[in-house]
């Protein structure tokens, strides 16, 4: 284990935002700055020190894409190494279901309902969480179905 000042380095915490709306569509950005810099990826960033990762998911897509978070639920947390070329970065992703007219802001491009983002190819390793998502929400609307 590699330490700093004492302390232990330790891979740096994200979040990222996985929103669909009433018609199915995911809330994209597209991002300014490299890595990935023009490619779709998921609204997220970097945990602030003093910030809960709830508190941080609801920050980083209102400042990418203008648009307010709903309920949050706890899709997963990812953690490969590799899933980020700048370094190792663990994230804690999200999923909420809201509306909105996106609004690209900070570091994002562009911001926009995608439909047919298993097309697209997504930043990072937001494909997966995309679909992990994606299961979630159909299962939680399976289980909210009034029975016939």
């Amino acid at each position: 284990m590699v330490k700093n000042q004492g302390r232990p380095v330790t891979p740096l915490l994200t979040v990222d935002c996985v929103a669909f709306n009433s018609n199915g569509r995911v809330l994209l950005i597209r991002r300014a700055n490299e890595p990935f810099a023009g490619q779709y990826a998921l609204p997220g960033g970097f945990v602030d020190v003093g910030e809960t990762v709830e508190d941080a998911c609801r920050r980083e897509l209102l400042e990418e894409t203008g648009v307010k978070a709903g309920k949050l639920t706890l899709i997963g947390v990812y953690s490969h190494p590799d899933r980020d070329p700048r370094g190792h970065t663990v994230s804690v992703v999200f999923l909420t279901e809201i509306n909105g007219r996106p609004t690209a802001a900070d570091d994002a491009s562009a911001a926009e309902w995608v439909a047919d983002w298993l097309k697209s190819p997504l930043a990072f390793d937001h494909a997966r969480i995309v679909a992990d998502g994606r299961r979630r929400l159909v299962r939680r609307q399976k289980r909210c179905k009034p029975k016939d």
